[in-house]
């Protein structure tokens, strides 16, 4: 008898292929966009909107126009009533120092920079923005008559600064309405 061989147990595996990822990634992104895109559809339809015409009242269906009738319109409902706007109150002078106060004491500081050379431009801008929160708020009637007129010389000088940051008339007329503030809100 003759031997034959045996043959020989190998294990073959197939390659290996990569996997895309690009596929998922993209069909992820694909789901989410769709998902976003129905919230925003939902809440379109849902979210009450006050652009959209009043519906006039409809008719019948067995009654037909006639051509002499007017055809109806419908006019706005109100839906709430006008409102007025609150007067603002008129704060003491402690009040109205501790309001305002911080924003004088800087305006001093920065009118010192502007004279040093030291970002002029900049701190103009800044102290035009100060001067109009400042104006903002409303002064007691003990002082507002001198307030007021300071308040518009020293903002007049803050223009003139901010054309010409080495105007030292300007700078002066600053510094006098800045000091006429600070003596106002003394009293």
């Amino acid at each position: 008898m003759s031997e034959q061989p045996q043959p020989e147990a190998v294990w073959v595996f197939p390659e290996d292929k990569k996997k895309g990822r690009g596929g998922r990634i993209a069909l992820t992104i694909g789901l989410v966009v769709l998902a976003l895109v129905a919230i925003g559809v939902v809440a379109l339809f849902l979210i009450p909107r006050d652009d959209r015409p009043a519906v006039a009242p409809t008719s019948s269906p067995s009654s037909t126009p006639t051509p002499s009738a007017a055809p109806t319109t419908a006019s706005p409902v109100p839906t709430a009533a006008p409102t007025v706007a609150p007067t603002p109150e008129v704060p003491d002078i402690a009040a109205f120092r501790d309001q305002v106060g911080f924003r004088i004491v800087t305006a001093g500081e920065g009118l010192d920079l502007i004279a040093q050379g030291q970002d002029p431009q900049g701190t103009v801008t800044k102290l035009q923005g100060d001067a109009q929160r400042i104006a903002d708020v409303a002064a007691p009637t003990s002082i507002e008559q001198g307030w007021s007129a300071a308040l518009q010389d020293y903002m007049a000088a803050l223009d003139a600064l901010s054309l010409n940051p080495a105007d030292a008339a300007a700078l002066a007329k600053a510094r006098g309405a800045v000091a006429e503030l600070t003596a106002l809100l003394q009293s």
